[in-house]
């Protein structure tokens, strides 16, 4: 199926989202709360297009707007752009000091509205990628409370959740930064919860805690018995791989 965005003819698959088609055809669209691992939110709506369709014109959050026909998709039109710097006037509003919702606004030359008064310490913006994190990991130790203005990401009741694993996946997927994860002498403070920081079995860095190996173990459903970081896995892995190469020129020059 062929579809037309800013002009470009672009391939895409029957039901596939407009901003996987655009971003694999190298034309950006600005987003927030989006993320490979964790898609389907459109709760920070700045991958707004405007889809044109026998010639009918409508709005769409292109990550979770899904291609059934040949369409026309533009992404920067003149009213996708007054909407998008409104969304962002609100984004600033919602963390006024937070440094990457400031680089959004200056990227779209977008002045903060005077008549929004905001916390100045708030750094979340309630895209709920972190929930959906500790969600599709299985902890469920973090949820959104409270409604309105007083609406917010926290565990039961403010408290140390019994639930978390202490992964800090929900800060790492966090766009803002507003999930703080402190970590030093072997251990790890997040949610107001401290875990122990179990250490590389080659390097020796402490990266992971008990739970983790637990929760680990559970799911896949077999002993680890060595535990190592992402860049040790890695390079044993590439020592693996060159191993096997050599193995097999070795035995290639064997059969000759």
């Amino acid at each position: 199926m062929i579809i037309t965005i800013n002009g470009r003819q672009c391939e895409a698959e029957h039901g596939e989202f407009i901003l996987d088609v655009a971003l694999r055809n190298g034309i950006q669209i600005p987003t927030l709360c989006h993320s490979e691992a964790l898609p389907g939110l459109a709760s920070c709506r700045l991958c707004i297009v405007e889809v044109i369709e026998n010639n009918w014109s409508k709005v769409v959050a292109s990550c979770v707007y899904p291609i059934t026909s040949e369409i026309e998709v533009v992404t920067h039109s003149e009213k996708i752009k007054r909407m998008r710097k409104t969304l962002l006037k609100l984004l600033g509003a919602r963390a006024p000091q937070n440094a990457y919702v400031r680089k959004l606004l200056a990227e779209h030359e977008v002045t903060p509205a005077a008549r929004f008064q905001g916390d100045p310490d708030e750094n979340c913006i309630m895209c709920g990628l972190c929930v959906s994190a500790c969600d599709k990991i299985g902890a469920g130790a973090i949820s959104t409370v409270y409604r309105g203005i007083a609406k917010k990401v926290s565990t039961p009741y403010d408290e140390p959740s019994k639930t978390c694993i202490g992964c800090s996946a929900c800060a790492g997927v966090c766009p803002t930064g507003a999930i703080k994860v402190q970590e030093s002498h072997g251990k790890r403070i997040i949610w107001k919860k401290e875990f122990e920081l179990l250490s590389c079995a080659v390097c020796g860095k402490p990266f992971i805690t008990p739970e983790q190996i637990a929760y680990l173990k559970a799911k896949l459903n077999q002993e680890i018995d060595e535990i190592l970081c992402e860049t040790c896995k890695r390079k044993a892995a590439g020592e693996r791989f060159a191993q096997t190469c050599a193995d097999l020129t070795a035995s290639k020059g064997l059969l000759r």
